[in-house]
């Protein structure tokens, strides 16, 4: 006989939670950004774009937490893997919903079960990965 432990899902108050982190981390930085928080099933749950944000931050926002959440990893550790002779060079045009390779997109887990993810655009991608770990850090002292 198995026990399966239910996992409390990504919920609509911790995305905005989330997205209320990086933003709040980004301005002290002096960086405006968009943020992108996916539920599990790769759904948008919560975005924001800062006024002054590059349009395009809006689109890479979410394609790195679509990306982190596909691979269950940050999107600052996969940049390697799909430069040409990488394990992953052919995957960016692989798939319907393109990935994107570029820092700032971080899995979201709950008891050690993916429910989610976070994505950072308009930064730096260090500035961008920084932002969302701070958001993790703060959703996981809520």
């Amino acid at each position: 006989m198995s026990t399966t432990t239910a996992v409390a899902p990504l919920t609509t108050a911790d995305a905005e939670l989330l997205v209320a982190a990086a933003k709040e981390a980004a301005e002290a930085a002096g960086v405006t950004v968009s943020v992108s928080v996916l539920d599990a099933g790769g759904h948008l749950l919560a975005f924001r774009r800062d006024d002054r944000a590059v349009l395009i931050s809006g689109e890479t926002s979410t394609r790195k937490a679509y990306t982190a959440l596909q691979l269950d990893a940050p999107t600052a550790d996969l940049v390697d893997a799909v430069q040409p002779g990488g394990l992953f060079h052919t995957l960016p045009t692989a798939l319907d919903r393109p990935l994107i390779f570029i820092a700032g997109g971080l899995p979201v887990h709950r008891d050690g079960r993916l429910i989610g993810a976070i994505g950072v655009g308009g930064g730096a991608p260090q500035q961008d990965h920084g932002f969302a770990e701070t958001a993790l850090e703060a959703l996981a002292a809520a």
